[in-house]
């Protein structure tokens, strides 16, 4: 019997009996090809999975008006719609649990810095992948778009939120949503938003003045609470659009640095097992350069760099990546 293995996606395995096998030997043979089919299986699943990464398009489509939610106040408004896609060791925010600093800051002031802060502590911690930036939207309805957001397959989980500005402590959100299925991507997600109460301030209008809320209330629904009524607020689709293997990633598109803006003294480069020698140069925006060397431990110590913002070229044998980055 000659056994040859010929594919790992799926696992197939061939198997040429020699001529004139009797029928005791054959039955062994068989035997022992399922024994080893089942090592296969058993003692390669990476060779079966090939861990990806998906660029998704996101929009939010806002439809906050007089009829459904009150009177609007002036200068109706959204906040930055900001975020972070992570894995199931972090929760941002929760329907029923308090508030963060972070969650206060976004749902009171429209603020993000600490958010972002508490976002940049978790991707160090190696539980989220990224902040996610998105615009604000000067009106009432109107919509939000972030296109072209890479999300690893360890960090499918994804957090987002935006002020309802101006208001006490209103927000939109979702927290967790699972971008994947078992062993794929979803292709798409719609979710109709409605307004939550941060629980952080007592102010009962759009336009009330500053009660801080002592003790915090726990984060909760505003369905049918004035000013609203049980309308939604908005829409957020999610749309796949495309799906690649860590292979099929580019130079560029491999290479990740976080956090940034950056706070500390060491600025993390995440190169997804490029295996290579990378180099790295750091300059000032005049084109000066102020740090270069070689990346060890993905990691890079700028604690000599005043504030600023700087650009990053990464580099191997033949291909390289620019990186922008702010030190705070």
């Amino acid at each position: 019997m000659i056994l040859k293995y010929i594919s790992k996606n799926p696992v197939r395995i061939i198997a040429y009996f020699e001529p004139n096998v009797n029928t005791k030997t054959m039955t062994t043979n068989i035997t022992l090809i399922k024994s080893i089919a089942l090592f296969f299986l058993i003692s390669m699943p990476t060779l079966n999975y090939c861990q990806s990464t998906a660029t998704y398009d996101i929009t939010y489509t806002s439809v906050w008006n007089s009829s459904d939610h009150g009177t609007l106040p002036p200068s109706a408004h959204w906040s930055k719609l900001v975020g972070a896609n992570h894995n199931s060791n972090v929760t941002f925010l929760q329907l029923g649990q308090n508030a963060s600093p972070g969650i206060e800051n976004v749902s009171e002031l429209g603020d993000n810095a600490v958010f972002n802060t508490e976002v940049n502590t978790s991707i160090t911690n190696g539980n989220t992948e990224q902040y996610i930036d998105g615009n604000s939207l000067g009106t009432a309805t109107g919509t939000i778009n972030i296109n072209g957001l890479l999300i690893d397959e360890n960090f499918p989980l994804l957090t987002l939120v935006s002020m309802i500005a101006p208001s006490p402590d209103w927000m939109i959100a979702i927290s967790s949503i699972n971008l994947r299925n078992t062993n794929s991507w979803k292709s798409s997600i719609t979710i109709d938003l409605f307004p939550y109460d941060a629980g952080t301030d007592n102010g009962m209008n759009y336009t009330s003045a500053n009660s801080n809320t002592n003790p915090k209330n726990p984060i909760s629904s505003l369905q049918n609470v004035s000013p609203f009524n049980s309308q939604k607020i908005g829409t957020l689709t999610i749309t796949l659009v495309s799906v690649l293997s860590v292979d099929d990633l580019s130079f560029s598109e491999k290479i990740k640095i976080y956090p940034n803006p950056i706070s500390s003294n060491i600025i993390n480069v995440k190169t997804n097992n490029l295996g290579e020698d990378i180099t790295y140069s750091i300059a000032n925006l005049l084109g000066q350069n102020i740090l270069k060397g070689n990346l060890f431990n993905e990691q890079i110590n700028v604690g000599d760099l005043s504030s600023g913002t700087y650009v990053m070229i990464l580099k191997n044998k033949s291909q390289k990546t620019v990186k922008k980055f702010v030190k705070q």
